[in-house]
């Protein structure tokens, strides 16, 4: 029992950050987001610190990626010893190399504000500083962050001309790094400004006057595919789709107007099942029959700063699974009753119960559901579906049945769940989905706390493994 209460609090801490982002959801707050998720990292850190730093090497988001390694540096003194502090440091140089470069300087900023400043951490910082490709480049685009990493660690910049531009910028007349010269002639010189990344460009434009159209025809080619999208996307303009991960397409296709998605059905039909079959990778073709309830309910619409993010993960999990699935042999169904993927949008109720009944009348080999797990029409009749299934009608599993939940619950400190008898797994971005349901397998209550440390022990074997290449 005591081994199937951990296995459930890790699980439950996995699902909290792979979902939670500490912003507001449809049906709480950001600030009960946020203590919430507070609270299960306090919780599982505390009690199962080796699993906590573990979470590191699986597919969790940036903001939890962020928290594990503010608290594992934050409480250096709870570690068991000099070896699982080694292993703490070699999960979180791996992972600092995948997060996004602003948020490590986040990081960065917050440890120095709680006064974090111990051997490991300095270590740590000096580390990611010196792999850094570009240090120039970095002390142009986020010379507040670096300033305060360099100041907190103690450790001037390996060049001597880096260090002028950050500390003494009036010091020298001209640079020879390229990129720090056109920061300093950008002041007076607009052509300049054409050799910045497009960030610190844009405020230059607005002080010289450029005329928006001409600034972005002639920055394109500093501009990245993140900043390339939401330029066109506010200007109007077509993006390329044959670039965008799945979840960001779907992202895309929801926000496109009805009419527009009838006027560009193939285009964007042909875009999101190209992208699927990224996403599937290997698996492609290997998943049998497969069917899948999809929830487009009102709640799906997500809250203002995640605006449709739970009905594009539904929408992108329908064209996966249908990568996944053998050749014809996938079924989609929408709570809304809806037959065309392209056109969903937020409305309704939740009948979960109604549209599993039809899933499984078509004896399908796996079972998914993407919801939010809020069963209201009526309540509760999925989850005594799947009881009954589960019980008297196929004890034997014949058919695999996964719950996939894109939103986490602050009250209930995990995702919500649809029955006991049925795994749930927290689901963030689409193309997570095989390995989630991988995943899931641990929450029927069949495997203990040492399948499941097995599993993570292996994930980390292969995570720093790949990084390391």
């Amino acid at each position: 029992m005591s081994e199937r209460v951990a296995a459930e609090d890790v699980l439950l801490f996995v699902n909290a950050a792979v979902t939670a982002t500490g912003q507001r959801e449809f049906r709480s707050s950001a600030a009960e987001q946020g203590f919430s998720l507070a609270f299960v990292h306090a919780y599982v850190r505390i009690n199962y610190r080796p699993v906590y730093a573990a979470a590191l090497a699986l597919d969790i988001n940036h903001h939890n990626a962020a928290l594990i390694v503010e608290w594992l540096l934050r409480t250096a003194d709870e570690a068991g010893g000099p070896e699982e502090k080694r292993a703490e440091g070699r999960l979180i140089a791996a992972r600092l190399a995948l997060l996004p470069p602003q948020r490590v300087y986040r990081l960065f900023r917050a440890l120095r504000a709680a006064g974090v400043n111990n051997r490991r951490t300095r270590a740590i910082v000096r580390g990611w500083l010196a792999a850094r490709p570009d240090p120039a480049l970095d002390a142009v685009k986020y010379r507040t962050g670096l300033k305060t990493a360099v100041r907190h660690v103690h450790a001037p910049p390996a060049d001597p001309e880096t260090g002028d531009f950050l500390f003494a910028p009036g010091r020298r007349v001209r640079y020879d790094s390229p990129t720090l010269d056109a920061h300093r002639r950008a002041h007076y010189e607009q052509s300049a400004l054409y050799e910045l990344p497009f960030t610190v460009a844009e405020g230059f434009a607005a002080k010289h006057r450029v005329p928006r159209a001409l600034f972005l025809e002639r920055i394109a080619p500093r501009m990245t595919r993140l900043e390339r999208l939401r330029t066109e996307r506010a200007a109007g303009a077509g993006a390329d789709l044959s670039v965008m991960p799945l979840t960001r397409l779907a992202l895309y296709v929801l926000a496109l107007p009805l009419a527009e998605r009838v006027a560009r059905r193939a285009e964007l039909t042909r875009a999101l099942r190209a992208a699927a079959r990224r996403a599937a990778g290997p698996y492609a073709g290997s998943w049998g029959r497969v069917a899948a309830v999809l929830d487009d309910s009102f709640s799906s619409s997500g809250s203002a700063v995640k605006r449709r993010r739970p009905l594009a993960v539904a929408l992108g999990c329908h064209f996966l699974l249908e990568a996944l699935a053998d050749p014809g042999a996938f079924t989609g169904l929408w709570t809304s009753g809806g037959d065309d993927p392209l056109m969903v949008r937020p409305s309704g109720p939740t009948p979960l119960g109604a549209r599993i009944l039809d899933a499984l009348e078509t004896g399908p080999e796996r079972l998914v559901v993407v919801s939010d797990g809020w069963d209201n029409a009526p309540p509760g009749l999925a989850g005594e579906v799947l009881r009954v299934w589960r019980t008297r009608l196929d004890p034997e599993r014949r058919t695999s049945v996964v719950h996939l939940n894109p939103v986490y619950d602050a009250g209930g400190f995990d995702v919500r769940r649809l029955a006991p008898s049925v795994p749930t797994a927290g689901i963030r971005d689409a193309e997570d989905l095989p390995a989630l349901v991988e995943l899931a397998q641990f929450a029927e209550g069949r495997t203990g706390f040492a399948e499941l440390r097995a599993y993570l022990d292996r994930r980390v074997e292969l995570f720093l493994k790949g990084a390391g290449a």
